[in-house]
């Protein structure tokens, strides 16, 4: 139990994972007794964790700042639920993200790609965070539930602010509570505007909808798009800066997959393996857990530690050689079991769109690594400004 870790204090803009393996030797069920937490980080015991519904619970939230709010369903929706109700209204939700949905979008998601890397391309640089990357997903959501273009970019503003965390505290920074706020402000107007005004969006088929003969309420609505705006954002836009991030850093690697563009949907999977965006998700023990000779105490947090899952050795050998080759089957970047993310498919279709047209429209890019930006919070890992030049 030497080695120490505190996802508050550690600097996300470092690499992580040399804690991640000291962690998985050392001390594969982890206890910080300042803030009463456990983590797990051996791939088996994450695998389990998320598996286990019954003994970790999903409705504290998957953060330890969430753990700090009274009602987590309110903004999480069905990432602060635990099964029989989560998955109720998971199955309402996925009709929108069955894979005959997604592949329906498919061309109006080049399209947007497209657009953006069309303004972006003038000049032989842009942020590619700011110009492209995170302004696809956004995008993408904002079509699906029926957000007007001109509010996007704010929308986006917010959902990042979001996401922010100070380094010090433990607490949800005032910046982020606004921005909750904001958002929330701005759904609930939305919806009241989606009920006097009806369309054929994702939010005026969840007004429509019931369970247990009952149809939602404005909460369940709200919560769901305050989720559907920061993790259908946050995360794909991650996955897109982290991967041509990589695939610069890997020479050999890259010069594969330019010769062979048919390796781009493994490219996605193996930056979802190598950095995932998500790094940490977290649980409440529901009752006294062992695990490898500690007791896991009814009521405290666990952190499933993604990131080291997805580095450990017993199931990636070499887990920190980038290889857009390998098998990236096990890795549990998207979760396990009845949370497996319901958006995975959206995310991928989007990575491979997002990374074909930057291929097309980038072509030799070079990052300005100095002038990067990162994103400073204890779950998130990536990028906040990331500025390329490229040319023909």
């Amino acid at each position: 139990m030497a080695v120490e870790f505190n996802p508050f204090d550690y600097d996300f803009h470092e690499d992580p994972y040399p804690t991640y393996t000291r962690l998985r030797e050392e001390a594969p069920c982890y206890y910080n007794p300042e803030l009463d937490f456990y983590a797990l980080s051996r791939h088996a015991d994450v695998v389990a964790g998320f598996k286990d519904v019954e003994r970790f619970s999903n409705a504290a939230g998957v953060s330890l700042e969430m753990s700090l709010t009274d009602n987590p369903e309110q903004q999480l929706f069905i990432l602060g639920m635990d099964p029989p109700r989560q998955q109720k209204f998971r199955g309402l939700v996925s009709k929108a993200f069955t894979g005959r949905r997604v592949d329906l979008l498919e061309e109006r998601v080049r399209e947007i790609a497209r657009m953006h890397a069309e303004r972006a391309v003038e000049g032989g640089a842009c942020d590619y965070v700011q110009d492209f990357a995170g302004k696809l997903p956004m995008d993408v959501i904002s079509e699906m539930l029926g957000v007007p273009e001109e509010d996007r970019d704010e929308l986006r503003k917010q959902a990042d602010l979001v996401m922010h965390r100070e380094e010090g505290t433990h607490a949800i920074p005032p910046v982020s509570a606004s921005a909750s706020l904001e958002l929330i402000l701005y759904f609930i107007d939305f919806v009241k505007e989606r009920r006097r005004k009806q369309g054929d969006t994702l939010v005026d088929a969840l007004l429509e909808a019931t369970i247990d003969g009952e149809k939602l309420t404005d909460e369940n609505v709200i919560s769901f798009m305050f989720l559907m705006t920061i993790a259908g954002n946050e995360t794909t836009t991650k996955l897109l800066a982290n991967a041509v991030y990589w695939l610069a850093k890997n020479p050999e690697q890259r010069r594969r997959v330019e010769a062979d563009r048919g390796l781009v949907s493994s490219w996605i999977e193996e930056t979802l393996r190598y950095d995932n965006s998500s790094q940490i998700l977290g649980r409440k023990a529901t009752c006294d857990v062992d695990f490898h000779g500690e007791t896991i105490r009814e009521g405290s947090r666990v952190l499933l530690l993604v990131g080291a899952a997805n580095r450990d050795p017993a199931v990636f050998p070499d887990p920190d050689r980038y290889d857009v080759t390998r098998d990236t089957s096990e890795f549990v970047s998207f979760g396990k079991g009845v949370h497996f993310c319901l958006g995975a498919r959206l995310a991928r279709l989007e990575g491979l769109i997002g990374l074909e047209t930057a291929l097309e429209f980038f072509p030799n890019y070079e990052i300005d690594e100095a002038a990067a930006v990162r994103v400073h919070n204890t779950n998130v890992r990536g990028f906040a400004e990331l500025p390329i030049r490229f040319g023909a």
